[in-house]
């Protein structure tokens, strides 16, 4: 075993213990829940016992995991700057861990549209947080008033804009990869338009 699969090995361990810890189970619980013995699965877990894909496997699922995030190595590369649109006023971060999730800070200086064709609908899903000023989000029918501190998440397939009430906001977005393609189509039709 090289000195890397070494450093491997006793991460697994740790995050095996450290997550059954997390749940507060015993050794036995979470034994039961992968069916194996306390004992193997103490063994597994001081370095005592070798490391099988089989038992990580169960493990993974017996921890309400996956194998890759039971198994994934510390990364040097934890900050990330954004990728500025100043154009639009946004600031965006791709999630790491989620191909096609994106992190989306933007600043609103306008009302939402009167006009309902002035909503957007698209394939996705959107989260979203006030994090200061007041913001209006118009979804379907329904105009939602939302104040600093307060998130919406709702299907991108219902129409749907936001804007500001009164002053400017600032709002902090996640959407996932169809939902970020559909914000890029829109964005494209609005500077064609303009």
């Amino acid at each position: 075993m090289t000195q890397d699969d070494g450093e491997l090995d006793g991460l697994v361990r740790k995050r095996i213990r450290a997550l059954r810890v997390a749940q507060g189970w015993s050794l036995e619980e979470l034994a039961t829940r992968a069916r194996m013995s306390p004992s193997s699965l103490s063994r597994i877990e001081n370095g005592q016992r070798r490391l099988a894909l089989d038992q990580l496997v169960t493990l993974a699922r017996a921890l309400d995991t996956s194998l890759d995030q039971l198994v994934e190595t510390d990364t040097d590369d934890v900050i990330t700057s954004p990728m500025i649109d100043g154009a639009h006023g946004v600031l965006r971060w791709p999630i790491k861990a989620e191909p096609g999730m994106t992190v989306m800070r933007q600043r609103i200086t306008t009302p939402p549209p009167d006009d309902p064709a002035g909503m957007r609908a698209h394939p996705g899903r959107e989260w979203l947080v006030v994090l200061s000023g007041t913001a209006v989000l118009l979804l379907g029918h329904r105009r939602l008033r939302m104040e600093a501190n307060q998130a919406a998440e709702f299907p991108t397939m219902l129409p749907h804009a936001i804007g500001t009430a009164g002053g400017p906001c600032e709002i902090l977005g996640i959407f996932d990869r169809e939902a970020r393609r559909g914000h890029h189509a829109d964005q494209r039709t609005r500077q064609a338009a303009d």
